[in-house]
């Protein structure tokens, strides 16, 4: 089963996104800001996708996707973006610092399966 981690202070966002991804037949770990978010891929390092808040107090989701990306033994992680953000400016940072894919909120759990057999194409779902 593949593990996937939600990074989101909201939990009712949270709760959202793990049904969708258990629906999907994922294996759902969760943090609510970027810190507790490197400790558990410390903790798990089979996660194979992290769905990403951009904003979250104590590390958001950007300073995350930075450490994630310096870290060589996290090369293989699908990082997808899920926020309100839609600076276009911003976006365009993500992507350049590491992000695989982006999906804006609101959206639903078609919008998302279709982003997420994108990034782990040839991977078992």
């Amino acid at each position: 089963m593949i593990k996937v981690l939600v990074v989101d202070d909201s939990k009712a966002i949270r709760e959202i996104e793990k049904k969708y991804l258990e629906e999907m037949n994922f294996k759902v770990l969760e943090a609510e800001n970027g810190e507790e978010a490197l400790r558990v891929l410390e903790e798990n390092p089979d996660i194979k996708l992290i769905l990403l808040d951009w904003y979250m107090p104590v590390m958001n989701g950007f300073e995350f996707l930075k450490k994630v990306r310096e870290n060589s033994k996290w090369n293989e992680v699908k990082i997808m973006m899920v926020t309100t953000e839609n600076q276009q400016k911003n976006i365009l940072e993500a992507i350049m610092n590491g992000a695989n894919e982006y999906l804006m909120k609101p959206f639903d759990k078609e919008m998302l399966k279709v982003k997420i057999q994108y990034l782990l194409e040839g991977l078992e779902l």
